[in-house]
């Protein structure tokens, strides 16, 4: 590492440590960040590459870890990484979207500095400008509770990522081109487990233990089921929530998903398939890798396992099934057992429609017919320097439109620890899948056709899961409801990248008048500044 930089990867750590505490540990990182050629179906691609890898490096930390991370750039054009997950607690400006953050120059470099603050579990990160995400550059991220917190199940006899998502032969430049030219994107070419196409990975276990699968959808356009031939699975984890101890024969992970099952390898000792297959799709496609039990007797036998494809029901009772667990310990922002979420009035109802159209001829898509536009200046840094003229707080209303889709930078305002609903209506016929940067939300409905008042008569008010991700069945909703606890400006999108992509994302504004160091970190030091905040100063060291 040259001198310069790592005296400033130095000050930049000692500037998050007279903030995070001496007590609280840190991991470093450097990472690379190039082009390579990569062949995941069989045909030469251009892939995004950290340190060589495709996929990337995981990160392994702990509840309370400060991870700084110092990323080059040595791409043709700027390029930024984001944490699906890590809430960023009091300081979105190191969340890695542009309405957030500078992308690093091509050539430069950047550290991130994290704090996995009061957060277990299983997350990832991905590239979040442009159509890199089709590239590669995503990987895995692990958070373990403290040793003193206990964890609702045995240590796993080993812990294992699983990256899965759709996939394109044709490299991300072509299919960003396809959708600047106005054009939706075609049906993907197949389905990747961990960077490899049919057959090429595998996972190594001996008989009678039982493992941990960290499983992440980090796919572009589809849903995927996964399951593994003559085994169950146990789901344990959900986006940093323990789960009831539910055992399923095959998971639906929706675009931007995260989980953790367990399984025993208590089978014949042989090898066994894992299958990782698209659901509501027409033709379906289908992925392998292999469970490798370290006796085995022979490789794989018979066709893989099927699992469901079109059914929406099986999906919708699967996901209805996924209740917290109101036993287990955890790390949580607030002192456990301070409140309860269904027993909080909320103070604010904000209804989310997506749709699709066209705008001067081009294919957008729009949240309360607001297709978004992304500004000169991120959002973040204009808020803070007082910038006029780059975003309008209140540029999308609270509720569906219903007019034609039209061009601007939304973002819509909220009061910090307001505990709001948010409702998403999903009225076309695709599955949908949005994730809300810096929170954990409790999903605590979903159900078909139009969401009224009265809907709220079914909502789950006692232990519905917590997560960051949440899908929306074609012709149907999804409720929710969030403490807005972590002031900032925090990306809502939709995970189906293409329409992400072309417009169907917001900013919420989390907002208060306070400069307390307890509700909003500084701008960091090292911040990277661009569009008409270039040439300002963020603050002495």
């Amino acid at each position: 590492m040259p001198l310069h930089s790592a005296v400033a990867l130095f000050y930049a750590a000692a500037s998050l440590f007279a903030i995070a505490g001496a007590e609280d540990p840190y991991r470093f990182y450097s990472w690379n960040v190039t082009y390579g050629d990569i062949y995941p179906l069989g045909v030469r691609q251009t892939g995004l590459l950290i340190n060589g890898q495709f996929p990337g490096p995981d990160i392994h930390s702990v509840t309370n870890d400060n991870l700084i991370i110092n990323v080059y750039n040595n791409l043709n054009e700027s390029f930024l990484l984001s944490w699906n997950g890590v809430q960023q607690r009091r300081n979105s400006y190191e969340d890695g979207v542009f309405g957030t953050t500078c992308p690093i120059p091509p050539g430069k470099n950047f550290t991130y500095m994290l704090q996995v603050k009061d957060q277990i579990g299983t997350f990832y990160y991905y590239p979040s400008l442009g159509f890199h995400k089709a590239a590669g550059g995503f990987g895995g991220i692990r958070i373990l509770s403290r040793p003193r917190i206990p964890v609702p199940f045995p240590d796993p006899a080993g812990d294992y990522t699983v990256l899965i998502g759709d996939w394109y032969k044709s490299n991300h430049t072509v299919l960003q081109a396809h959708l600047d030219g106005g054009k939706k994107l075609p049906f993907p070419d197949g389905v990747l487990i961990n960077g490899r196409g049919p057959g090429g990975a595998s996972f190594n276990v001996e008989q009678g233990k039982t493992y941990r699968l960290r499983i992440s959808n980090v796919g572009l356009q589809n849903s995927l089921n996964f399951r593994i031939q003559n085994h169950r699975l146990t789901l344990v984890e959900v986006e940093g929530t323990h789960t009831l101890q539910t055992t399923y024969s095959s998971i639906d992970l929706h675009l931007g998903q995260s989980c953790s099952v367990l399984f025993t390898a208590d089978q014949p000792a042989q090898d066994y398939y894992i299958v990782a297959s698209t659901r509501f799709t027409n033709p379906v496609l289908t992925t392998t890798a292999t469970l490798r039990y370290s006796n085995s007797a022979g490789p794989v036998s018979g066709p893989p396992p099927g699992g469901p494809t079109i059914q929406i029901d099986w999906s919708l009772n699967q996901a209805r099934s996924i209740r917290t667990n109101l036993t287990a310990s955890g790390p949580r922002p607030n002192p456990q057992g301070s409140y309860h979420y269904g027993l909080i009035n909320t103070t604010r109802t904000i209804r989310l429609s997506n749709s699709a159209g066209q705008v001067n001829g081009k294919q957008r898509y729009a949240v309360n017919s607001v297709s978004f536009v992304l500004p000169d200046t991120p959002l973040k840094l204009a808020d803070y320097f007082k910038i006029g003229g780059v975003f309008r707080p209140g540029s999308i209303s609270d509720n569906p439109y219903g007019g034609g889709i039209y061009l601007d930078t939304s973002v819509l305002n909220a009061d910090y620890r307001a505990f709001v609903e948010i409702v998403f209506e999903n009225t076309e016929n695709i599955i949908q899948s949005w994730h809300l940067n810096g929170y954990s939300f409790f999903v605590v409905g979903m159900d078909g056709g139009q969401w009224t008042a009265a809907s709220r008569n079914g909502y789950n008010l006692r232990d519905a899961v917590a997560r960051c991700t949440t899908q929306v069945y074609p012709k149907s909703w999804t409720a929710i409801y969030v403490a807005l606890d972590n002031v900032g400006i925090w990306n809502l999108r939709s995970e189906y990248w293409a329409r992400q992509y072309l417009g169907q994302q917001l900013y919420l504004r989390v907002y208060t008048d306070s400069t307390s160091l307890r509700d909003e970190y500084p701008i960091p030091k090292n911040a990277l500044l661009c569009g008409r905040a270039a040439g300002r100063s963020t603050r002495p060291l």
